[in-house]
C-alpha cells in the first residue's frame, strides 16, 4: 500500500521548486493533491504533467478568501482534507533593517507568516474532522538570522512559533503539525539568479558542500505527512546540509 493511499492534500506555492516535488512525490505515494500558485501558466503546465490526481488552482496565499476557497475547492473535489502543506512565499526584499521599505517589509510578512497562519485558520476545522497533518515551510532562517534577510528571518521565525503553538491546541484533536526548515535549495530561481561566486559561497556553509534538491525536502515532508510520522508533532526538522552544525 502507497503512504498516502486513500489521502487528500493541499499544497500552497505547489508549481514550482520545492512546493512542486511536493505534489509530485505526493500523488506518486497515492494522495490526491490540489495545489496553488499565482503563477497560473506554470500551475496548469505542472498539473499535466503529474497528471488526474493532482488539481491547480490559482491562489494568492496572503489572501483570506483564497485560502478560505481553495480549503472549500479541496474537499468540494475530493470529499476530504487530510493533509496541507503551506508552502507558498517570497525572499522578499533585500535590505538592511534601517533601509527596507515598509512595503517591502509588510509583503514579506503577508505572504510568508501571514499566508501560513490564513491556511491553518481554514485548514484545521476540516482536517480535525478526519485526522492528518499540517506541514508549515520555515527555513534554516526561522533559527539563524541573515544579513540583508530581516523580514524573511522574522517571518519564518514567527512560523515556528505559531507553528509550535498550534500543535499544542490540536495535540488531542488527531492533527499533528510540524515545520519544515530547508537550508539553500537548487531551484531555478536560485541557480537562474545568483553568480556562480554567489553560489560557490552558499555552497560552502553547508557541511556537505552543496546545495539540497526539492526532492530531498519533499521526502522530509511525505514522512511527516504520512502515519510513519504519528508522534511527531510541534517540531522544527531542518533539511541543511549541516548549516546550522555549524
Amino acid at each position: 500500500m502507497k503512504r498516502l493511499e486513500n489521502k487528500v492534500a493541499l499544497v500552497t506555492g505547489g508549481a514550482s521548486g520545492i512546493g512542486k516535488a511536493i505534489v509530485a512525490r505526493f500523488v506518486k505515494e497515492g494522495a490526491k493533491v490540489v495545489f496553488t500558485d499565482l503563477n497560473e501558466t506554470l500551475g496548469k503546465q505542472v498539473e499535466a504533467e503529474i497528471g488526474a490526481d493532482s488539481y491547480f488552482i490559482k491562489a494568492d496565499a496572503a489572501s483570506p478568501s483564497d485560502n478560505e476557497m481553495i480549503v472549500k475547492e479541496t474537499v468540494a473535489k475530493f470529499g476530504a482534507l487530510h493533509i496541507a502543506v503551506n508552502n507558498a512565499g517570497i525572499g522578499g526584499e533585500a535590505n538592511i533593517v534601517g533601509e527596507m521599505s515598509i512595503e517591502g517589509w509588510k509583503k514579506t510578512i503577508d505572504i510568508n507568516l501571514n499566508g501560513v497562519f490564513y491556511g491553518m485558520h481554514y485548514q484545521l476545522p476540516e482536517i480535525e474532522k478526519v485526522g492528518g497533518s499540517i506541514i508549515n515551510m520555515a527555513s534554516i532562517l526561522g533559527y539563524v538570522g541573515f544579513a540583508n534577510s530581516s523580514a524573511y528571518s522574522a517571518a519564518k521565525h514567527g512560523v515556528l512559533g505559531l507553528t509550535k503553538s498550534a500543535a499544542w491546541e490540536y495535540g488531542t484533536k488527531n492533527v499533528r503539525i510540524n515545520a519544515i526548515g530547508p537550508g539553500f535549495i537548487s531551484t531555478p530561481l536560485v541557480d537562474d539568479n545568483l553568480t556562480p561566486d554567489v553560489l560557490n559561497f552558499l555552497k560552502s556553509q553547508h557541511a556537505m558542500q552543496r546545495l539540497g534538491t526539492s526532492e530531498e525536502v519533499a521526502s522530509l515532508a511525505l514522512w511527516l505527512a504520512s502515519d510513519e510520522a504519528s508522534f511527531a508533532t510541534g517540531t522544527y526538522y531542518p533539511i541543511d546540509g549541516g548549516y546550522l552544525a555549524k
